[in-house]
């Protein structure tokens, strides 16, 4: 299996799960946080579209991200600036939680945009490097990596979440 084909084929996994966590909750339940300090499932939702939108178009092809160009930031009623990360605990309380269904819009047209830089990158251009700010140089597939460690470890934190509120099969 080619390296693209791989990350695309984790990517799908973690949207898989994700779907079968999101089944049936109600907008109340993914504005629910754990706890005054905890993240509630809609807030990291958000957060995962964000930083995978940061990441591959903004970092990896230095390219506008959908957030600005497709103007993803007045459709789910945030300032432009809003990066979706490194909130305070007063941020995480004050988090509004937009409409579930433009967010997966948002989520899925991220995606759409990451899989088609993977399908352009030969197995080569994996180790090439790229600034990656405060984490400095690392090569693309490990920025990849990286990408698929986060949206995965988030996964997990929804599923929790979503165990607490109201149970898995319920």
């Amino acid at each position: 299996m080619e390296l693209s084909a791989f990350v695309q084929s984790e990517l799908d996994r973690i949207n898989q799960a994700n779907q079968r966590v999101l089944n049936g909750l109600t907008k109340e339940e993914l504005a629910w946080q754990p706890n005054p300090q905890a993240n509630s499932i809609g807030y990291l939702l958000f957060h995962c579209a964000r930083f995978e939108d940061t990441f591959v178009l903004g970092r990896l092809q230095g390219k506008p991200q959908l957030w600005e160009t497709a103007k993803w930031f007045e459709k789910l009623g945030f300032p432009l600036t809003e990066t979706g990360s490194g909130y305070t605990e007063e941020q995480v309380k004050a988090f509004k939680m937009p409409d579930i269904t433009s967010l997966l819009a948002y989520s899925d047209a991220v995606r759409a945009q990451t899989k088609a830089y993977l399908n352009g990158l030969s197995a080569d251009q994996f180790d090439r490097t790229v600034n990656m700010g405060r984490m400095g140089e690392m090569s693309i597939g490990n920025v990849f990596s990286l990408i698929v460690l986060h949206l995965a470890q988030h996964t997990g934190e929804i599923s929790y979440i979503r165990g607490l509120k109201r149970g898995m099969n319920k």
